[in-house]
């Protein structure tokens, strides 16, 4: 039997808070992986509670690099969240997704190297499967609802993750494009990862704020010209997740590879877990861990 959904939010540069929702509280989440990005806001909108983390703070004060993935997620995790959008800011790599286009991701490269990717990596080891790293129900969902509100998009895309804070070089913008890869961002990963390994649903909603420099009109990142489509993005970002709140439960999730994917995942014999190390686990894995 499915538990009951629940959508949680988390939203990337421009992105912030939430406008016109009802009962805004923010909430500090205490996690064993240490401080979220902030306090995750409990907001209410046509009866349905949601969650939402800006991934950088109010402010923007985080770097893509020193954000805490796995706070930020074991947030979600504790307050219920089933369901999660990821709404990012990014760089495109295709002449025809000028700023402004929304890209629901359904792939991922991830390039980036000094961040932690695993909720399992003190004694209990866990391999989950990333083919398909986004739910294609939540996915469609978004589709619909982009559709609806006559929003530009192109549904699924592949999102290259790199380190930052710089932006990229040429050569590497060059070699993104080869690959062919559609965007380029800082964030989602190890984001994706670590939803799949708290059995959470996920979905990325990319919003393309520029061309990344390999474009010959737009060979140096403008600061202000991203900005300035920043604020076009997080208003249409907000009315997306409006649409999206309404019918999101119509969806089916029931073959989601988020679903129950820790019950062939951890490798490590029951005998050889501490209680130190399961009740760290006990948020995200709690369900198999109670099992062995």
């Amino acid at each position: 039997m499915m538990k009951k959904r629940k959508l949680g939010i988390i939203g990337g540069s421009g992105l912030y808070k939430m406008e016109g929702f009802e009962k805004n509280k923010w909430k500090k989440v205490i996690t064993p992986w240490g401080k979220p990005s902030d306090d995750v806001l409990i907001a209410n909108l046509s009866g349905e509670e949601i969650c939402f983390i800006p991934r950088h703070s109010r402010g923007h004060k985080i770097n893509p690099t020193n954000i805490n993935f796995r706070a930020n997620i074991d947030a979600m995790k504790q307050l219920g969240v089933t369901d999660l959008i990821s709404v990012s800011a990014v760089g495109s790599l295709k002449d025809e997704l000028n700023p402004g286009t929304f890209v629901i991701v359904d792939q991922f490269i991830d390039r980036t190297f000094s961040r932690v990717k695993t909720f399992f990596n003190e004694e209990i080891v866990a391999h989950v499967s990333m083919a398909k790293p986004t739910s294609s129900g939540l996915s469609e969902c978004c589709n619909q609802a982009l559709k609806k509100l006559n929003i530009k998009y192109q549904k699924g895309g592949t999102y290259v993750v790199m380190e930052g804070p710089q932006f990229s070089t040429l050569a590497e913008s060059n070699l993104y494009r080869s690959w062919g890869a559609d965007v380029i961002g800082m964030t989602n990963m190890p984001e994706a990862k670590l939803a799949r390994e708290a059995e959470i649903r996920y979905c990325t909603v990319a919003m393309v704020t520029d061309y990344d420099c390999w474009h010959p009109n737009h060979e140096e990142v403008d600061v202000n010209m991203v900005i300035q489509t920043l604020m076009k993005n997080a208003t249409n970002a907000q009315n997306m997740i409006k649409e999206v709140i309404k019918t999101f439960k119509d969806y089916s999730v029931d073959k989601d590879p988020a679903n129950d994917c820790l019950d062939v995942a951890i490798i490590t014999d029951s005998k050889s877990r501490t209680k130190k190390t399961i009740k760290k686990l006990m948020n995200i894995a709690g369900r198999v861990l109670r099992k062995k």
